[in-house]
């Protein structure tokens, strides 16, 4: 009798099992045969290595029919069950064995264990762990050849113009070093190979930081003022007092903002932020922080002057810490307009306080700048959003008592470290 092999469903060979189809319907009448295939059926343990069957609910004795070799074969037999056309071999991603444990396999195997021992101990399959002896006694390696897959249509040297191209100018787009490498070589790439290009050597395309521009002198007085105060104690900056404005408004210029959106509808209404050019009314703030403790949040709605900063800002808030610290008190504010007329200074010297000199355009030393991050965040965060001016004042003040004493106290302490991280870059920008 002529039989074709259809499948086989155990990687061990001494278990496999070996399913047989007869040309002739003679033979699929035959109750021995069918016993007998219902007998191999029974030895079978497990379904290969990564792969599962999965079965129909019907009844376990099922009539169908297959074309082979242009006859059609009536069979009635369970043990095809599994390899009917109703039924699916469902196959798992393939696993690779890492260089480690193909080193365990030749070990074992030179030291006398046969294959059957390491399979079962591994948990590995033998006909890979033969397959693998195989190739180490052709070849002694055993390590996984990669495939090489489609060659890359750039080389190391067109690479690396990428890379000096991209770091010599910094602005340029990624369609920019395209035409720049067509041009320097007459290789043309597209966009998304120049950021994969870029991506191998940790070149990513980011937004850049807006800091305030600063020249030779601004870099030399924080240098000098950094050195000064880097090593400070922690009990020299508990009686500092740092302060500073800051204005918000209903309509946030935030450029942290996202929305979820899909290809094509940039400017459907529901995508869209109206804001007014400038921002549009509403509060301007000032605040000062001090290790453990804080000032009341001062809220306006006009321009900071040196009269309000002198009879409010001074007279109402700063005059009341430097009565309950004594001498030690330092003040310490920016070098804006309204802080450094002549009354404000007058006001200074006869509540004998002392100002902390502060180096010109260094809001990055400014811890107080950090916290109006904080409340900025904490606003954007309410649910529902203030809709109108009183109910913004409202919780401005109450997202100010709500910021924790202890991140404030962090943010004090962080000074040592700015002005270290000041001194590393030379006067210039600190990551801050």
């Amino acid at each position: 009798m002529e039989r074709n092999q259809r499948g086989k469903t155990n990687t061990n060979t001494k278990s496999r099992v070996l399913i047989w189809f007869s040309h002739s319907p003679e033979a699929a009448e035959d109750t021995n045969y069918h016993t007998h295939l219902e007998e191999e059926y029974a030895n079978y343990r497990k379904p290969p290595d990564g792969a599962r069957i999965v079965r129909h609910n019907d009844e376990s004795v099922r009539e169908g029919y297959i074309r082979n070799g242009g006859k059609e074969v009536k069979l009635f037999t369970s043990a095809l069950k599994a390899f009917q056309c109703d039924n699916r071999i469902v196959m798992a991603q393939r696993k690779h064995l890492d260089d480690f444990l193909r080193g365990r396999i030749i070990g074992r195997l030179e030291c006398g264990r046969t294959q059957l021992e390491v399979s079962e101990e591994l948990g590995i399959a033998q006909n890979v762990i033969s397959r693998l002896w195989q190739l180490f006694q052709d070849d002694g390696n055993v390590s996984r050849c990669y495939s090489t897959g489609r060659p890359r249509v750039t080389t190391p040297n067109e690479d690396r113009y990428l890379a000096v191209t991209a770091k010599r100018n910094r602005r340029s787009t990624a369609s920019d070093l395209s035409r720049q490498l067509s041009s320097a070589t007459g290789t043309t790439v597209s966009r998304q190979t120049v950021y994969r290009r870029l991506g191998h050597i940790g070149l990513y395309a980011r937004r850049p930081v807006r800091c305030v521009p600063l020249t030779a002198t601004h870099c030399r007085l924080r240098l000098a003022w950094s050195r000064e105060h880097a090593l400070w104690t922690p009990q020299q900056w508990s009686c500092v007092m740092f302060s500073d404005e800051s204005r918000f408004s209903l309509q946030s210029d935030s450029r942290r903002t996202f929305i979820w959106r899909a290809p094509g509808t940039r400017y459907h209404q529901e995508n869209i932020i109206e804001r007014h050019r400038y921002g549009g009314a509403g509060w301007l703030v000032w605040g000062g922080i001090i290790l453990g403790s804080r000032t009341d949040l001062h809220v306006q709605s006009v321009t900071m002057t040196g009269h309000i900063y002198r009879d409010v800002i001074l007279e109402q808030h700063v005059r009341l810490f430097r009565g309950a610290m004594g001498a030690e008190f330092l003040f310490m504010d920016d070098n804006a307009r309204p802080h450094r007329a002549n009354i404000v200074d007058e006001c200074l010297q006869s509540e004998d306080i002392t100002r902390m000199d502060w180096p010109a355009y260094s809001p990055d030393l400014n811890t107080i700048k950090h916290v109006w991050d904080m409340l900025g965040r904490r606003i954007v965060a309410r649910q529902p959003p203030p809709t109108c001016q009183p109910e913004l004042r409202r919780e401005l003040l109450d997202e100010w008592c709500n910021i924790p004493q202890d991140q404030i106290d962090n943010l004090i302490l962080s000074m040592p470290r700015r002005c270290k991280a000041c001194i590393a870059s030379s006067g210039r920008h600190a990551p801050y």
